[in-house]
């Protein structure tokens, strides 16, 4: 019950589709930013450990499930984008996009804390990642095609990307 002096608390906007299985066979479009959208990762181009360590924490993640691979990802430096394409042919139950994503960001977050108290990247506030990610289901061939080129062009094009700052 809300009180005349109590404001009343944002609603967060539901980002996933309602009523649609996430764990159902199919093509998945993510980008996950940063926390803040702070640049942890390398520029565009360089190489860097915090980078290597995100592309090599996310295809161990997706190797850990049956029938879920990533034709295409990129690790940018505030943010991540990857195509997962999932094969459900015959299996009783199998994790969503969701659980996924979450283990993903679970594990690079470890490794991230590991390598801070090792002294090979530098402190962070908090947390890595935000809280959730964005999602769009692939619907078709056309779809995946120009998504698939979205994420291939995006460190060429990462000065006119919207999550694009000059840390």
């Amino acid at each position: 019950m809300k009180m005349d002096n109590e404001k009343e608390l944002p609603q967060r906007k539901r980002l996933r589709l309602q009523n649609f299985d996430y764990s159902s066979s199919g093509a998945y479009f993510i980008t996950i930013c940063t926390k803040d959208r702070k640049m942890l990762f390398a520029p565009v181009g360089a190489d860097s450990i915090s980078a290597r360590m995100v592309e090599r924490t996310f295809l161990e993640t997706i190797r850990q499930y049956d029938g879920v691979d990533s034709p295409i990802y990129v690790v940018m430096p505030n943010h991540f984008h990857a195509i997962i394409t999932v094969s459900r042919a015959d299996m009783e139950s199998a994790p969503t996009v969701s659980e996924i994503v979450q283990s993903f960001k679970r594990y690079s977050t470890v490794e991230y804390v590991k390598m801070v108290k090792d002294g090979i990247l530098l402190p962070f506030d908090k947390q890595i990642w935000q809280r959730s990610f964005y999602d769009h289901v692939i619907r078709n061939r056309d779809d995946y095609n120009e998504i698939y080129k979205y994420i291939y062009e995006n460190p060429m094009k990462w000065q006119f990307d919207q999550l694009y700052t000059e840390e």
